[in-house]
């Protein structure tokens, strides 16, 4: 178990040196896989959902199924074609080998945009891990099945494999301030792409080895009387809000903060992991309200335990954040004048600067806030804002 979590981090490590700022899905992406549970990866384009899920299922050595689904996708190109051989003997069977009901992991881009035969098939394959074929049903080897979608589904003939998703995780562009790292990752990332075309990514885990995690899932399943109070207030208070959470997503949550726990090597879970809690919305306007929810409790646990890592993405690093406030400075100093919308440009990116130094909350971080709070009320004070 031990050497298997290593591997993990190190997983977990070879992703983030690829993709920025992109801690907290990685996290994600990593404890949904010892859980055994499936996540969707919503958000605009170009916003590196599918190129995550690529990276991660190739660190893995498993037997691997991707597809791009459409409206128009039919069953026989997710779960193989019909045997025409058997067919013609009065038999109705598919050939699934190198289908997705062969799958260890399996990645679905767009997958809302499927039609009702896919979906019926998928439910059972995501509900049970079984696939009827013909008059057999097969067991399905899958561990984890990831999806991506560039919006929420709104149709509630979509609501069933929707909810089969218990982690919805927003992928969003990066702030102004991660924009030299953006350049500098990207740049190194598509230098990759041509390497990886002759010469895939080596293997850092065995799907051998995520399946004796499973099996041995249910001794980790332990958690303390503390721990499962606060977890109760927690999802009573979500659900005063409005943000509906059933009896099996509240039940299947804790298998992922056992699963959080044991990607850090603890022997149980703690009140940092309900960082996953702010992953469990049904449409993107929770996303704040759970915020609002998890953070103050993060927060304080972070606060009483200084030197517990955090297990949530803090955003930026101080000296890129000092970097744009510097740049910013720059700009507003020239005494060139700025148009309406270059101004509020300038008063976004202070802002999210502001919000990013108050989630690091260390002296100097304080001390850059005051810096670009004595910015804000300057703006606000001029001429264009009177």
């Amino acid at each position: 178990m031990q050497e298997t979590m290593a591997r993990f981090r190190q997983v977990a490590s070879t992703l983030s040196d690829n993709f920025l700022n992109k801690e907290e899905v990685i996290r994600l992406l990593i404890i949904s896989a010892i859980a055994g549970e499936h996540m969707v990866l919503i958000g605009p384009p170009g916003t590196a959902k599918s190129a995550m899920i690529r990276n991660f299922a190739q660190l893995i050595q498993a037997q691997y199924f991707e597809y791009l689904l459409t409206r128009f996708t039919e069953p026989n190109e997710l779960f193989g074609p019909v045997d025409i051989r058997v067919f013609r003997e009065g038999t109705y069977t598919r050939r699934v080998d190198g289908m997705l009901p062969t799958a260890e992991i399996v990645f679905l881009d767009e997958v809302f945009k499927s039609n009702s035969a896919i979906l019926n098939s998928l439910l059972t394959v995501l509900n049970e891990r079984k696939f009827s074929n013909g008059s057999q049903v097969l067991n399905v080897p899958l561990l984890c099945l990831y999806g991506a979608s560039n919006e929420v589904p709104n149709d509630d003939a979509l609501e069933a494999i929707y909810d089969r998703f218990l982690l919805r995780v927003y992928s969003d562009n990066l702030d102004s301030y991660h924009f030299h790292g953006l350049i500098e990752k990207g740049l190194a990332y598509e230098k990759s792409r041509v390497k990886r075309r002759t010469q895939a990514p080596q293997a850092i885990l065995s799907s051998a080895a995520l399946k004796a995690i499973h099996d041995g899932f249910p001794n980790h399943l332990n958690f303390t009387p503390e721990f499962t109070a606060k977890y109760k207030a927690l999802v009573f208070q979500i659900r005063n809000e409005g943000v509906s959470i059933s009896d099996r997503r509240v039940i299947k949550l804790l298998k992922l903060f056992a699963a959080s726990a044991l990607f850090d090597g603890r022997p149980t879970a703690d009140e940092s992991d309900f960082f996953v809690l702010k992953h469990i919305w049904n449409n993107l306007d929770q996303r704040e309200i759970l915020r609002d929810i998890v953070d103050p409790v993060l927060e304080r646990y972070y606060k009483e335990h200084p030197s517990a890592g955090r297990r949530d993405g803090v955003g930026a690093n101080l000296e890129d954040l000092i970097q744009e406030v510097r740049l910013i400075e720059e700009v507003l100093a020239s005494g060139e004048q700025l148009s309406d919308i270059q101004l509020f440009s300038q008063l976004k990116n202070l802002n999210d600067i502001k919000t990013a130094l108050g989630a690091l909350g260390t002296p100097a971080a304080k001390e850059i806030q005051a810096r670009v709070d004595r910015m804000l009320q300057s703006l606000f004070e001029s001429s264009k804002f009177v």
